[in-house]
This record gives structure tokens, C-alpha cells and sequence, in this order.
């Protein structure tokens, strides 16, 4: 926004949010940010979009991510949105087979994959579909663990551990995102080679991910933000799909658990961190 001539305090007030997680407050914080007035609502992912779109149908609402929009009902389709709401999507669900691809090259002999996700979390049903497309594809088996409430981590990794799951495939949810770190360190305590949605697992700790560039995406929504002040109709304003992607992998992750990352993955990645 600064960059769009946008100075806090002087010509925009910015009201953050958040439920750290807590998928519960959703509601209540939509309602809140309703109360306020403001001429924008920007939601970071789905479940936030949910809570918007069932709060008003008159404030814009600009979608950072989503991976599924027309799916979710959120849009009629991506060249006209249609009513209130317009914005980015993350492609997540093509992505996802990518990502069990790339978890079959790392672990050759790969016969069973633990994904870790929220069923009750948009988009995820699709993507869910096309994990299972890719496994049946590969010859992977897959286990489904739900993870409704930060409670079920733990015993998640217990169950994927008791199945014997050769490597994790985590999804995008809202109650993982304060949960980062401790995944990753159950990751690495089981030895269990696991890919996630976004470089910031990586960066506390995760093996790799693969996935779009979500800072690329927050700052594209500013210019949907800046659109929509200056008196664009979210309605008017195409959705966006993302043009940058990431493939990060952690070799200090990787050697800890014992884990050779083939060259030809090595090069394909767009950071290494050693």
C-alpha cells in the first residue's frame, strides 16, 4: 500500500483482525470489522471470505488467497466475479498432486502418505480429490488424518506413525498457522519427510514446500484494495491467478532425518536453505 501512495495514519486507517487459529471466532470477527464501517475487507484465505461474504453483501471484499473461488461459491467466475467480492486464487488443489510427486521423488521406495488437513475448510475437498488422482497414479496409499483443533496434532503423528506412513503432506487450514513450529518438530522427532503449503514452514523448521508465492499474492491484493478506493466494483474486477510459485527445501531438516535429497530435486528448487 505504501507503494501505492498509501500512508497509514494520513490517508488510510488499516483495522486488523485475527483469530489466531481459532476458526470459532470467524463470525464474530467479520461482525466486528462489519461494525467499523470500513471501505474494504481483505480476508486471508476461505474461511475468513466465508465469514465476510455471510456478514455483507454490500462492503468489497478482496480475496488474498483462495484455492478454490468459483467452487466455494464465493464468485461466478473468474473474468466477472459478480457481486462483492473479487481477488486472487492459489491454484492449491493442481498444486497438491505436485506436491505428492515430489514427495514420491525424495522417498523412491514411498508406499504410504499421512495428509494432514481440515476437511470442513474450503477448497480443501478438491484438493483432497486431486491428491488421491496423484496417489492412485503413483501407487502411494493414502491416510487421511483430520485435524479440527490444535489437540489433534499430536495424536495425528501417533496415528500416522502406527500406520507406518513413509512421508506427510500437510494442508493449507487456519488452525495450523499458529501451529507451524510444532509440526515441523513432530516432523522431524518421527524422522517423517513432510512437504507443506507455504515457505514459512520451511523457514521454522518444515522439509520443503511447493506451492504460490503468498507474499507475491498479499501484495497483488494491494492493488485490488487501491482499485476498489479509487471506485472499481469488485464485480468488474477479474480474479487473478498466481504467476509465482516456490519450491523451497531445508537440508538441515533433510539431514537430521537422515534424508539424501536427489540433485536433480536440489536443482529445481528456488532456495535451498543449508
Amino acid at each position: 500500500m505504501r507503494e501505492l501512495g498509501y500512508v497509514e495514519g494520513k490517508n488510510i486507517v488499516t483495522e486488523w483482525r485475527s483469530g489466531d487459529g481459532r476458526v470459532e471466532r470467524k463470525n464474530e470477527l467479520a461482525a466486528e470489522v462489519v461494525r467499523l464501517r470500513v471501505d474494504v475487507i481483505v480476508t486471508s484465505g476461505p474461511t475468513m471470505t466465508g465469514a465476510a461474504k455471510q456478514t455483507t453483501a454490500s462492503i468489497p471484499i478482496v480475496m488474498a488467497f483462495d484455492p478454490d473461488p468459483v467452487g466455494n461459491g464465493f464468485i461466478a467466475s473468474l473474468a466477472r466475479p459478480g457481486g462483492n467480492i473479487t481477488g486472487l486464487s492459489t491454484l492449491s488443489p493442481e498444486l497438491s498432486g505436485k506436491q505428492l510427486e515430489l514427495l514420491k521423488e525424495i522417498v523412491p521406495r514411498l508406499s504410504r502418505v499421512a495428509v494432514l488437513g481440515t476437511s470442513a475448510e474450503p477448497g480443501n475437498a478438491q484438493t483432497l480429490r486431486e491428491i488421491e488422482l496423484a496417489a492412485e497414479a503413483s501407487g502411494v496409499k493414502l491416510q487421511y488424518l483430520e485435524i479440527a483443533d490444535p489437540r489433534d496434532i499430536e495424536p495425528a503423528f501417533r496415528a500416522a506413525d502406527k500406520e507406518h506412513a513413509g512421508a506427510m503432506l500437510v494442508l493449507q487450514t487456519p488452525v495450523f498457522n499458529p501451529n507451524r513450529k510444532q509440526i515441523a518438530e513432530l516432523a522431524l522427532k518421527n524422522r517423517l519427510p513432510a512437504i507443506y503449503p507455504q515457505s514459512e514452514w520451511v523457514n521454522d523448521g518444515g522439509l520443503m514446500s511447493h506451492g504460490v508465492s503468498f507474499p507475491a499474492l498479499y501484495h497483488r491484493a494491494a492493488t485490488y484494495v487501491d482499485k476498489i478506493l479509487k471506485g472499481a466494483r469488485p464485480a468488474d474486477l477479474p480474479v487473478e491467478q498466481p504467476t509465482k510459485f516456490e519450491f523451497i527445501v531445508n537440508l538441515k531438516t533433510a539431514a537430521q532425518i537422515g534424508l539424501t535429497i536427489p540433485p536433480n530435486v536440489l536443482a529445481r528448487a528456488d532456495r535451498v536453505i543449508r
